[in-house]
This record gives C-alpha cells, structure tokens and sequence, in this order.
C-alpha cells in the first residue's frame, strides 16, 4: 500500500474519530465552553486541538498532495462549528486522490514558526512528522473531553473498528 493511500485512511478514520467524539458531547448535552478545557495551564485548549488536528490533514495536503489549501486559523466557536470543519477537511481529503500526491522520495522542505527547518521525504514527512502530531491532538482532544466529563471509553476512539466486529455467537 503506498504511503498516500495509507495515510488518507488513517484521516478518514481519525476525523471519523473526532467527529463521533463531538457528536457524543453534544448528545451528552455539553456546551461550548467545553472548548476551552485543557489538562494544564501550559496546553492548548481543547478548541485549539481540533484545530491542529485538523491542520495536520491540511498540512499534508499541502505538502505532498499538490494542493493549495488554507490552514484553519480562526478559532472554532461552538461544538456545531468542530463538526462543519470537520466534515469540510474530511472533504478535502476524499478529493485528495493518492495518485496525485508527491513521490514517496519527493522532498518536503517544511520551517516551523519557530525556524525550525526539516528536509525529508514526502513518505518521512507524512510517517515522522504529520501522522505524529495528528495522532497526538486527536488523542488530547479524547482526554480533554473525558477529563470534562464525558463518558467515553476506547471504543469511542476507535469507531472505524465497528466494521471489523464479529458478532457474538
């Protein structure tokens, strides 16, 4: 499986992800200042998380998958607003056809806002860079959530599994 294809299923199934977690705080009845919990004083909020997991797609698109997309910049306002975006990155990524992205030998040559500067390989960048930090944000996100107190558990972060289940005999 190529690297491309590879990665877009690990977005589809990871927004999948975070749109099950925001649909269950909404049908839990939490408001919209759960957005801005956070574990620590020095983190993010959990606005702020969804964002950057969301950029991570974006940023890969970017990178690797020839297109020209803006990051989100605006914070989100509302729990209806995470699930728009959402639903609009996960569009981006459907139309996102892996025989268009870079070569997996392709150079991405990415500066940080702190100027910090990587030169690897699109498969590098998508594997060591991009794929890292959505994971993490996705993962923030589930325990900021479940820190607020709602009930989640394991299953709730992997809800693409459903499709591989075996019923009970």
């Amino acid at each position: 499986m190529s690297y491309a294809r590879s990665a877009r299923t690990v977005f589809v199934n990871m927004l999948g992800t975070l749109d099950h977690l925001v649909s269950k705080a909404q049908d839990a009845g939490m408001a919209n200042d759960v957005l801005a919990e956070k574990l620590a004083d020095d983190m993010f909020p959990l606005e702020m998380q969804f964002r950057v997991a969301l950029n991570q797609v974006l940023l890969a698109l970017n990178q690797v998958a020839g297109r020209s997309v803006s990051l989100e910049e605006t914070p989100y306002r509302s729990l209806i607003e995470v699930r728009e975006r959402i639903a609009a990155v996960r569009s981006q990524i459907d139309g996102a056809e892996p025989a268009g992205w870079a070569d997996a030998d392709a150079t991405v040559d990415l500066t940080l806002p702190n100027g910090v500067r990587f030169l690897m390989s699109s498969e590098e960048d998508i594997q060591d860079w991009i794929m890292p930090n959505f994971y993490f944000h996705v993962t923030i996100a589930y325990a900021l959530l479940r820190n607020a107190g709602l009930r989640i558990g394991k299953m709730d972060f992997l809800p693409h599994m459903s499709r591989h289940k075996v019923p009970a005999t």
